[in-house]
C-alpha cells in the first residue's frame, strides 16, 4: 500500500524535486553499503561512480604542473 501511494505522490513531482529524492535514495544505499562492507565502487551506478571520480579529480591541485614532455619520451624512460 505504501508503495503505491508514494508512486502516486513521486508522479506529481517536479524534476527539481525527483532529483531531490534521487540524491536521498542514493545516501540511503550508500549507507546501507557501509554496514554491509560493501566497496562503493561494487554498490554503485555508474552515473554514481562517475559523480565520485569527478569529485575527487575536483580536490587535485590546480597548480597547471606536470611532467616535462621530454619525460614521456621512450628513450629518456630506460636512461638511468
Amino acid at each position: 500500500m505504501l508503495r503505491e501511494t508514494l508512486k502516486k505522490e513521486i508522479d506529481q513531482l517536479s524534476e527539481s524535486q525527483l532529483r531531490t529524492i534521487a540524491d536521498f535514495v542514493a545516501l540511503i544505499k550508500k549507507q546501507q553499503g557501509l554496514t554491509q562492507n560493501v566497496p562503493f565502487w561494487q554498490g554503485a551506478t555508474p552515473m554514481e561512480r562517475a559523480e565520485d571520480f569527478r569529485g575527487w579529480v575536483a580536490q587535485l591541485s590546480q597548480t597547471g604542473l606536470s611532467l616535462p614532455d621530454q619525460a614521456f619520451e621512450r628513450g629518456n624512460i630506460y636512461d638511468g
